[in-house]
């Protein structure tokens, strides 16, 4: 069982991290356990756009998206790859702007038999939320470590306690946070986030439609 905190992911805030460029314009990352890329495409229904050989032709095609519209679009851009974690694999979806993550009905269809974690932020704001579901079920979901809702709001309490999160009170002012949740999605998926892994990993990439009114 991985044994991560927030100390060790204290590189997320690096000016030449990658992931820096995710939090300044928003962004959402999901695990799916045993669902591929591919499978996890069909489910949310997306429309295939190719494969980028890595993170920097993932960011441009990003950018090339947005410049077909005036205003930021409804619709985004996803880019998934398969990586192990605990129980086997593992796909990692990041997206720039997007809400993948934190639809629940993709997040209810995605987690159904199996398990599904996922944490964002809308950017500059910033507000940063982290889902946890298991079995088609929101089990554990917040904002701020001591305000969290779902079926079983208090099964994560001790694990958020190790990270560095406090699901009790006041935050520490000398725990990150972000760190910290990535910290506890690695706890949840043994998926150990790097800027190497983000980096050099392969995105199939596809066009998540507008979330149905």
């Amino acid at each position: 069982m991985s044994s991560a905190t927030a100390a060790d992911y204290g590189w997320i805030h690096s000016p030449r991290s990658l992931f820096a460029y995710a939090l300044e314009i928003g962004y959402t990352l999901t695990l799916v356990r045993g669902v591929s890329p591919a499978e996890l495409f069909r489910i949310v229904e997306v429309e295939p756009r190719g494969v980028c050989e890595d993170l920097h032709a993932f960011v441009g095609e990003h950018q090339d998206f947005l410049d077909g519209f005036e205003e930021w679009p409804e619709a985004f851009l996803a880019g998934a790859f398969s990586v192990r974690g605990e129980g086997g694999d593992w796909t990692l979806a990041l997206e720039y702007g997007g809400d993948l993550g934190t639809r629940p009905s993709l997040m209810e269809a995605l987690s159904t038999g199996t398990r599904a974690v996922s944490h964002s932020s809308n950017g500059g704001k910033p507000m940063d939320f982290f889902h946890w579901y298991e079995e088609g079920e929101l089990k554990t979901t917040f904002e701020w470590p001591s305000d969290r809702t779902g079926s079983t709001p208090d099964a994560l309490n001790p694990l958020m306690l190790e990270v560095g999160l406090n699901p009790f009170g006041d935050e520490d002012p000398a725990v990150d946070r972000k760190a910290a949740v990535l910290a506890l999605s690695e706890r949840l998926t043994g998926v150990k986030l790097t800027e190497e892994l983000l980096t050099t990993a392969a995105y199939l990439v596809g066009e998540v439609p507008e979330e149905p009114v």
